[in-house]
């Protein structure tokens, strides 16, 4: 029987990629998007649903499983970016990223988890960040929100272990996507003292998405995982420095991983 995946974030970039692919392996996919009645030829089914809204989650998740009587497999993609250094950056538009990145994930496996108990089975994969595993600059929420999500997984995964289900996370570096223009950028402010450094950071951060390796590599990526039947807690995709990265924060000490990272990101010191 063809398993049955529900993904958040189905209608474009690594959503969309993943959806596809599985489609041709023949799972049965439900993409999510917040306007999905303005999709139209999508390569397979999309629903409405809005990860900030509880009753729009649950109103989606209920809809598949009258269609399809399960959900096997829930891919907590949807999210957004955000920039900007944290002086500058308005409170209340911190708090709009961790619902949509941290609070909406926490919400879809909610969500599904009563109906994963009544299978005794499923899987959710968590799309977080290699981002999420040190607090880059100018992207230091981005950052903490996917961290918070690799920390609640660890802790999820424990909980429901005992129901048959499994739970984790996926790390992805830089993919070539739409998300640079789907980020809140906060201004670069003429008279802000970070104009200098979060301009070349902004610069930086665009050039590195429109580099960024294919979706279809985080699709194999998730395809293979699925069928993994006890999948690790961790997994990061992505270029091999980007992977590095998190091994060299894990031996290296503080001060010289920062040093590194401000290298890369060309931060100035001023004097």
């Amino acid at each position: 029987m063809s398993k049955v995946v529900l993904i958040t974030g189905g209608s474009s970039g690594i959503g969309k990629s993943v959806g596809e692919f599985l489609t041709e392996k023949g799972f049965i996919v439900y993409g999510t998007s917040r306007n999905s009645e303005n999709i139209k030829s999508h390569p397979f089914k999309l629903i409405t649903l809005d990860v900030n809204s509880t009753e729009s989650i649950l109103k989606a998740v209920e809809e598949v499983i009258s269609l399809e009587g399960r959900i096997d497999v829930l891919i907590n993609n949807a999210g957004m970016g955000i920039t900007g250094a944290i002086e500058d950056t308005p409170t209340n538009e911190m708090r709009t990223v961790f619902e949509t990145n941290f609070f909406g994930a926490i919400e879809m496996m909610k969500a599904v988890l009563p109906q994963m108990r009544t299978q005794k089975s499923g899987l959710i994969i968590n799309v977080t960040s290699i981002a999420g595993y040190m607090g880059l600059p100018f992207r230091g929420i981005y950052s903490a929100t996917k961290g918070a999500l690799e920390i609640v997984t660890e802790a999820i995964r424990m909980e429901v272990k005992s129901f048959g289900i499994e739970v984790t996370n996926v790390a992805p570096g830089d993919f070539t996507t739409n998300i640079a223009s789907g980020r809140y950028h906060t201004p670069v402010f003429e008279n802000s003292p970070y104009k200098e450094n979060y301009q070349n950071n902004l610069n930086l951060m665009d050039s590195h998405v429109d580099r960024g390796d294919n979706p279809l590599k985080m699709a194999e990526a998730i395809y293979s995982i699925i069928n993994t039947p006890k999948p690790k807690i961790h997994y990061k995709v992505g270029a091999f420095m980007q992977k590095f990265s998190i091994v060299l924060k894990r031996i290296l000490p503080d001060i010289i991983y920062e040093k590194l990272l401000m290298n890369h990101y060309k931060i100035k010191v001023k004097s």
